[in-house]
């Protein structure tokens, strides 16, 4: 059985897109959420895209935003994928796929059982869910903490839709990760970093060898 996918979140430079793609991630994630480390400014999306065609697929994260800049994202970092992790219910989700003719992930704050069974809401509006560790109350980013769940509690999700894993996930216990939950594909961040927002590359070769292997 192969490993699952392996996406790379919260890339900005050449650098730590070329280390993402040496060490064979499936997909690289393009943080559109302006108060994180990890935001990538429009301007600098298209360079990064092209250095990704055919190599990666791009996924763009929002939160909460609002069309034009939507619009605006998708055609600078030519998205493959949007990623949605904010307080977006399952009207806009499906209102943002139609209109941009993309597949949409939802991602799915979890911190209790209650919060896995809210993913059944999505199931016909989105394409993906992604499940994540809910942050604390008053964060100021809605992930990229290093927080992880408790992910026993995935052990029963038997929904309709493709899901990923994020959430804490480092090099160090990705491959238990993925063991224990089947997760389709892991999602990392803060996870290959040395610094907010600061990509390593050995980090990311790591990550990406032992999620393969695991």
């Amino acid at each position: 059985m192969p490993g699952p996918m392996i996406k790379i979140c919260g890339v900005t430079t050449p650098d730590a897109l070329d280390a993402t793609i040496r060490a064979q991630a499936t997909h690289v994630g393009f943080n559109f959420f302006p108060p994180s480390p990890r935001f990538l400014k429009l301007d600098d999306a298209p360079a990064l895209a092209e250095q990704a065609e055919g190599r990666l697929t791009r996924v763009g994260v929002f939160v909460d935003a609002d069309d034009a800049f939507l619009a605006d994202a998708i055609v600078a970092a030519r998205l493959d994928a949007i990623q949605l992790h904010g307080k977006e219910d399952p009207a806009r989700v499906a209102a943002l796929r139609a209109r941009f003719g993309k597949p949409v992930w939802k991602v799915i704050s979890v911190a209790s059982p209650r919060d896995v069974a809210k993913a059944d809401a999505y199931a016909t509006a989105a394409d993906f869910l992604l499940f994540d560790a809910k942050t604390p109350k008053g964060a100021a980013l809605p992930g990229g903490l290093g927080l992880a769940f408790d992910w026993t509690l995935l052990r029963s999700y038997k929904g309709p839709l493709g899901w990923g894993l994020a959430g804490g996930l480092a090099p160090e216990n990705v491959a238990d990760a993925a063991r224990s939950t089947g997760a389709a594909l892991v999602d990392v961040s803060s996870g290959v970093e040395i610094g907010p927002g600061v990509k390593n590359a050995d980090r990311i070769r790591t990550f990406c060898f032992n999620a393969r292997n695991a």
